[in-house]
């Protein structure tokens, strides 16, 4: 599948396309913003959230080392303490090994609606950042789902047996490891803009896994700006 043409990343007016991965903390932080930032401006009725994949175990080709994410809690969680975050707490055996699982439960909710997607999405990032579920594991994306007001939990558990979200899932790391999608996250906007990792400007001391990020600035009002210009674009 070749590389998705810019056109076609950009969503029509009212919606926000987010690329992104669950384990990534930046992505946590994102995406708690946009959700609560569009209830503040009270657009929760005009702007939606189209979630597509940024899965970092295919682009990596590997799974992301727990001691990655361990080093990122305290640092991003001191940016947002909102969106929910613990140093894992559950035994280590439980730790996800992966995330494809839930990024395509988070796609085939999409086939109900943007907004089921949206809620399932937020619920599965708060099951893992804070409160050290193992995402990975079906009955867990199902209760998570279960959790929701917005996701049909019996619509949910048919798409996820017969797999039929896998193909966009497949189709979307394609398009993640082209020349069009930076990171996670990165946001496009109607007007066919795109931002990737928005307001934060961020470098590491030390490999990662090892060292830690530092925040060079972090602008929590682009979010704002990002909302209203995808209302009225």
């Amino acid at each position: 599948m070749p590389d998705a043409p810019r056109t076609e990343l950009a969503p029509p007016r009212g919606v926000i396309t987010v690329f992104s991965d669950i384990w990534c903390s930046f992505a946590h932080i994102a995406i708690h913003r946009l959700h609560a930032t569009r209830t503040r401006l009270g657009l929760d009725e005009q702007v939606a959230f189209d979630l597509r994949a940024f899965p970092l175990e295919l682009l990596n080709d590997a799974p992301s080392p727990r001691p990655g994410t361990d080093s990122e809690v305290a640092r991003m969680a001191s940016l947002e303490p909102g969106a929910g975050w613990q140093l894992w707490q559950a035994k280590d055996w439980l730790y996800p090994s992966t995330t494809l699982p839930a990024l395509e439960a988070v796609l085939a909710a999409k086939e109900q609606s943007l907004n089921a997607s949206e809620q399932l999405d937020l619920g599965l990032r708060r099951a893992f950042w804070a409160e050290s579920r193992c995402i990975s594991h079906r009955k867990v994306i199902v209760d998570v789902a279960r959790d929701t007001e917005a996701v049909d939990v019996d619509a949910l558990v048919e798409a996820l047996d017969d797999g039929r979200a896998r193909r966009a899932l497949a189709d979307q790391a394609r398009v993640s490891a082209g020349e069009q999608v930076n990171c996670s996250p990165h946001l496009f906007l109607p007007d066919g803009s795109d931002h990737p990792n928005p307001g934060i400007e961020v470098g590491w001391e030390g490999s990662y896994g090892i060292g830690w990020p530092v925040i060079h600035s972090d602008d929590p009002k682009v979010y704002e700006d990002l909302l209203l210009q995808a209302a009225t674009e």
